[in-house]
């Protein structure tokens, strides 16, 4: 819920400072730079809470560790790219393919009862997944509007 409440509260500030402070809407960049908080956000769950990120992901993935750290370096890189046209509609694509590619270890989270934050196996379970696959497509439907298809 805190990842939608960031993307949608911060689009929404920079949409309505835009127009008195460039004379227009900039629906693209408040569009991005939600999603570039959003996901710098979320990019942070990945180092304050490493031991419930593992605990996410099914048994045969690799090096887990590794991968909470370089996921969380990715997102931070991506939201970032969004902010540069030149490289917006290649990290347009590169997220949806990432957002496509983690969701497997949010189910797999789910269904086990991960507490992300708590490192526990004490979380909402499957009822999640209710509001966790909307969110996951908000997120890319997000990114194709705003980074690729406008």
């Amino acid at each position: 819920m805190k990842p939608v409440i960031i993307l949608i509260t911060v689009f929404a500030v920079a949409l309505f400072v835009s127009r008195p402070v460039t004379g227009d809407w900039q629906l693209i960049f408040a569009g991005n730079l939600g999603m570039c908080c959003m996901l710098c956000f979320t990019a942070l769950g990945h180092f304050l809470f490493p031991k419930g990120m593992t605990m996410m992901m099914p048994p045969v993935i690799p090096f887990k560790t590794a991968m909470v750290y370089i996921t969380g370096v990715a997102e931070i890189i991506m939201g970032i790219s969004l902010m540069i046209p030149s490289l917006r509609e290649m990290t347009g694509y590169t997220a949806i393919i990432f957002f496509i590619l983690i969701f497997p270890a949010n189910v797999y989270a789910t269904i086990k009862h991960v507490d992300l934050e708590k490192a526990t196996y004490g979380g909402p379970g499957p009822r999640y997944l209710w509001f966790r696959v909307p969110e996951q497509l908000l997120f890319i439907a997000w990114v194709y509007f705003f980074a690729i298809g406008f």
